[in-house]
């Protein structure tokens, strides 16, 4: 009895939900498949399940969300890498975020994460663009996939 309830427990901390460093220049995007490569750009989700999900830019993450119609309440972690802190993974939702034209990102959404609003703030009077949070970035990307596809029902 005491083997079964300790393979219970085994198999549960197994699909605990956590982050997984991302490996650049060896980990493909999820979403585009190309190779992750700018420790600035990265992101990833976690499922409820522990199923890791990485991608090269945080557009990617945010377009794959949509275009694979994921389901978000199964969702455990939303994690970008910061552009002050390369190669760190950050809470997604509380990050903030900035599109500027001066500033590229991989896919070409020009979009760059921050932990705070001050230092978006920072780079936004340095590169200029528009800040976002969480929020307002999802439904920036929710418009963006309903335009492109008018027929989906994604909720």
């Amino acid at each position: 009895m005491k083997y079964l309830l300790l393979i219970m427990i085994v198999i549960l901390a197994a699909c605990s939900p956590e982050p997984e460093a991302i490996n650049y220049g060896h980990d493909n995007c999820e979403y585009c498949k190309m190779t992750i490569m700018d420790p600035k750009f990265g992101a990833e989700v976690v499922t409820q399940k522990g199923k890791v999900f990485k991608f090269d830019a945080i557009e990617c993450m945010m377009d794959y969300m949509y275009d694979d119609d994921f389901t978000k309440d199964k969702i455990a972690l939303y994690l970008i890498n910061t552009f002050n802190n390369p190669g760190e993974l950050f809470d997604a939702t509380i990050a903030s975020y900035l599109i500027s034209d001066n500033l590229p990102s991989p896919m070409g959404a020009f979009l760059s994460g921050y932990e705070d609003l001050t230092t978006a703030e920072a780079m936004y009077a340095e590169k200029d663009g528009q800040l976002y949070d969480w929020h307002s970035l999802n439904e920036l990307f929710k418009a963006r996939f309903e335009l492109i596809n008018p027929d989906n029902n994604y909720k």
